[in-house]
């Protein structure tokens, strides 16, 4: 039996990229994609309800490392205003964990809709910036989770009501989730910064320039951000999206030695200030002198043309 060798055509992603697909298939193609996206976080929600405890005994250790709150060696309750809040919660906190365990996927299924209408370089850049972006993300969130742990305490302690109070459970966790959230995001503020430089909008030199300003807004949103008032979590988150700023700094002075910038005529002349002129370039020598033109031949006559009957012959 002879199996025939099919040619395959241009993928997608090809057809995409030098933009022969029609619009109705960019709409179809974008309706699967948002489908397995779907499906991923579906699956992930799954996962996230059974996983759903683990990560609720995990975001309550600050709360249960309070004084007075652990009791014969068990951590004491919360406290629930209406039957539902617990089940709720549980949902709650299983779409956080299917975003988290699906986004390997539907992040995939994003980037493969908007790739093909980037340049290689760009693509390669996206890359690099995806990569380091989780990272970041996952160190704010792990010093959100210690700044918290630090400073509920304190915030307890200022009330009027004591470390004994009981908490809302909702409240809580909602509080927590809405800090690591914060800082994380908060986290990718030198990555921003890099986007700026990589594409070419500012210069590295630039960006040091405003290191007194990059610093205090630092400091004024760790002030914001936190919720320990005492000097410890605001100094911390301070001093680390400083240093990432600094960081940021370095690698954009990097980029801008490997490509060149800043060796230009008048790099170091600001955008609001004249050039300055200079007088010792190479005197312009003299022209050589034009020689006399040559006149024109006349032209040739023109032959004059074959009567009609003498142009063709019989076969045309």
């Amino acid at each position: 039996m002879a199996f025939g060798l099919r040619k395959r055509g241009p993928s997608n992603f090809a057809r995409a990229a030098d933009g022969s697909m029609t619009l109705v298939e960019h709409i179809r193609e974008l309706r699967d994609r948002l489908f397995r996206a779907s499906l991923a976080i579906v699956v992930g929600l799954i996962g996230g309800y059974l996983l759903a405890q683990p990560a609720f005994d995990l975001l309550k250790q600050p709360y249960c490392r309070l004084p007075g709150m652990m009791v014969d060696g068990e951590c004491q309750q919360f406290l629930m205003l209406a039957p539902a809040d617990g089940f709720i919660l549980k949902l709650k906190l299983a779409l956080w964990i299917g975003l988290i365990l699906g986004a390997p996927v539907w992040l995939y299924q994003l980037w493969a809709f908007i790739a093909p209408g980037l340049h290689r370089h760009e693509r390669k850049w996206a890359y690099v910036f995806v990569a380091i972006a989780a990272p970041l993300f996952a160190a704010g969130a792990a010093l959100a989770f210690l700044v918290v742990d630090k400073g509920l305490a304190f915030l307890l302690e200022a009330g009027v009501t004591g470390t004994d109070s009981q908490l809302e459970v909702t409240r809580y966790i909602s509080f927590v989730t809405t800090m690591i959230l914060l800082f994380g995001v908060a986290f990718e503020f030198p990555l921003t910064l890099l986007m700026l430089n990589f594409t070419g909008v500012v210069s590295a030199r630039r960006l040091l320039s405003w290191w007194r300003i990059v610093v205090f807004i630092c400091f004024a949103f760790a002030a914001v951000a936190t919720p320990d008032p005492g000097p410890f979590g605001m100094t911390l988150l301070a001093l680390c999206l400083s240093l990432l700023y600094f960081i940021a700094v370095g690698v954009a002075f990097l980029n801008d030695r490997r490509k060149g910038r800043g060796k230009e005529l008048y790099a170091d002349t600001a955008d609001d200030e004249a050039s300055p002129l200079e007088f010792d370039r190479d005197p312009v020598e003299a022209g050589q002198p034009v020689g006399g033109v040559s006149p024109i031949d006349a032209p040739e006559p023109v032959t004059r043309p074959l009567s009609i009957e003498r142009r063709y012959d019989d076969v045309t």
